[in-house]
């Protein structure tokens, strides 16, 4: 009877733990945009209203997924704690991927994988530039830490032009389609996660004093809570993202807007919007290493495990989707990377390299509003 008691209590905090962290703070938001999403979806309610309110749930959501993915590495100690954020870090991306993947548009789920790649690697570093810039001459990081990053954002690109460039070569056109160009793809996901895993063992095990990161904070709820918190989370944020691929259609009637574009400036930043002020807000304090982990890591994430594992994915729908993205979205990742790398190589940065970012960003986006779909 004893033991049942100390069940229950346990079951109790846990509950209740997971109720707070769950409210917390901004994250709040959530209990005014899920509820409203969930009775207007089973009433049938305008597609386009839906969209916008599962797009707006879906930003508070990934912050709470993120923040118990977080609580449970510190519970799991730095090495694991490093895997079970590498690995969950960008489940919210990932989870609205498979919608898309299983609702069959493929082209604005490579836009949103192409869109979150360079909206870290563009727009998050450029506002943590700006604004971490502001009042100080400079900010320095660590340019070991930055350049394996950079390096393992390279094998990304590779991964994406080499399977165009067959396309192009073999067929004489970026078509996605053809048994080959799937079977390439597929190998090369494989060759992509693979190389991300090993990763883990040069900054975990071989080198990891050279990214050695700050002592971590004390766990604010418990390792059964941080687990509670990503179940009931992690099933809040699949059915939001059902709703969001279900409203792609009419939305992209109703504004004249392409898949493509919604794909690279909407969905990528709706996704990615709780790393975007994590970054930044780190920037502000002058921690500019931990700025950069979360832009280029979470960049690298979505480009070395991410993508590929759709790609896996797509092998088991009747959607398959293969690694040759359009020949434009290719050149804005290259071109991403390249001035990403041309900022950061110094170990240094200043508010106005965050501006040029930002005006690179923004010039990438006129081109993709105007772009016809593919």
């Amino acid at each position: 009877m004893a033991t049942r008691n100390a069940g229950r209590g346990t079951l109790r905090v846990s509950w209740l733990g997971a109720a707070k962290f769950f409210l917390a703070g901004w994250r709040l938001s959530c209990i005014f945009l899920v509820p409203p999403s969930v009775i207007l979806y089973f009433v049938h309610s305008s597609k386009g209203l839906l969209f916008l309110l599962s797009a707006l749930a879906l930003v508070p959501l990934a912050a709470i997924l993120g923040g118990a993915t977080e609580e449970l590495a510190i519970h799991a100690g730095p090495a694991a704690g490093g895997l079970t954020n590498a690995t969950l870090g960008n489940a919210p991306e990932l989870i609205l991927g498979f919608f898309l993947l299983r609702a069959g548009h493929i082209e604005a789920l490579k836009a949103s994988i192409a869109g979150s790649i360079i909206g870290e690697l563009l727009l998050v570093f450029g506002l943590a530039v700006i604004l971490g810039g502001i009042g100080r001459e400079k900010q320095v990081f660590n340019r070991v830490a930055v350049g394996a990053s950079t390096t393992m954002l390279v094998l990304a690109v590779v991964g994406l032009v080499m399977p165009a460039l067959f396309a192009l070569s073999a067929f004489g056109s970026m078509q996605p389609g053809g048994a080959a160009t799937e079977r390439l793809s597929f190998l090369t996901a494989l060759i992509l996660i693979g190389s991300y895993f090993a990763s883990f063992i040069f900054i975990f095990r071989t080198h990891r004093d050279l990214f050695r990161s700050p002592a971590r904070a004390s766990a604010q709820v418990t390792a059964a809570a941080a687990v509670l918190v990503l179940v009931v989370c992690g099933g809040l944020i699949a059915f939001e993202s059902a709703v969001l691929v279900g409203g792609i259609e009419s939305v992209t009637r109703a504004l004249g807007w392409t898949e493509r574009f919604v794909g690279m400036f909407v969905i990528a930043i709706i996704g990615n919007a709780a790393e975007h002020s994590t970054a930044v807000t780190m920037a502000i304090k002058d921690k500019m290493d931990l700025a950069l982990n979360i832009a280029l890591g979470s960049s690298t994430q979505v480009a070395l495990f991410v993508a590929p594992l759709l790609v896996i994915a797509s092998h088991f729908t009747q959607h398959g989707m293969s690694l040759v993205f359009p020949l434009l979205e290719v050149v804005a990742v290259v071109i991403s990377v390249a001035v990403a790398t041309l900022v950061s190589f110094d170990g240094e940065t200043n508010w106005f390299e965050g501006v040029l970012l930002i005006s690179v960003y923004a010039i990438l986006a006129v081109f993709f509003f105007y772009s016809p779909a593919a």
